[in-house]
């Protein structure tokens, strides 16, 4: 009826979760996410692939809004290929992590997403970069999402410097599955994308193929 106040829950802001996480290894580097995207205590995808191409050899994870998110990835993927175009080579993995940062600090006020990039280059070989409002850094490995206040812990005592690639799959596969257990907003399966100066390989782990611990 006219006069009456609107509901609350149309004014509050919709919490999102996700878990996000890339690491670089001696040749390549691995990203990995959860799939289950959330609105409030409502899942509304159960498989959603949040590990998104930005060119053949460079990913970025998503989390935040999801539709904000895909829509950095989907103007960088147009960016980044028109660039690739016009110098006749495939791009660095900073030129995207850069574009990326630009985006994400020119639409501050009107996105909520973090995205985290990652790939092969010819010069820098495997790099990861954080982007979140501005910021751009490289890091050995970078973590996301909601899930990934869960496990802080754990990746700051098992990274080890100098991992090779199947050490650094099983570590996000590791971090996922602890994440995914203890986040409600983080769930279903694992995506992971290994990425090196010979492609780019993709796999999905289902949930009940992650690894246990000792509280599951």
């Amino acid at each position: 009826m006219l006069g009456e106040a609107e509901p609350q829950w149309l004014s509050e802001e919709v919490k999102t979760g996700t878990t996000i996480i890339a690491i670089e290894f001696n040749g390549g580097v691995v990203l990995g996410s959860d799939s289950r995207v959330s609105a409030g205590e409502s899942v509304v995808n159960r498989v959603m692939n949040k590990l998104s191409p930005l060119h053949d050899k460079i990913y970025c994870a998503l989390s935040g809004s999801a539709a904000d998110a895909q829509t950095i990835a989907e103007m960088v993927n147009y960016q980044l290929d028109v660039h690739s175009m016009e110098i006749g080579e495939d791009p660095l993995v900073r030129s995207a992590a850069t574009l990326v940062k630009n985006i994400s600090y020119k639409y501050k006020e009107e996105l909520s997403a973090h995205l985290i990039v990652a790939g092969w280059d010819r010069r820098g070989g495997g790099q990861v970069f954080a982007t979140l409002k501005g910021l751009l850094t490289r890091q050995p490995f970078a973590v996301g999402g909601s899930g990934s206040s869960y496990v802080y812990g754990f990746v700051d005592a098992e990274y080890r410097k100098g991992m090779n690639k199947k050490e650094c799959q099983q570590f996000v596969v590791n971090t996922l599955s602890l994440a995914m257990n203890r986040d409600g907003s983080s769930g279903g399966v694992a995506y992971l994308v290994t990425i090196d100066e010979h492609g780019t390989e993709e796999k999905v782990i289902l949930g009940n193929d992650l690894p246990t611990f000792f509280d599951q």
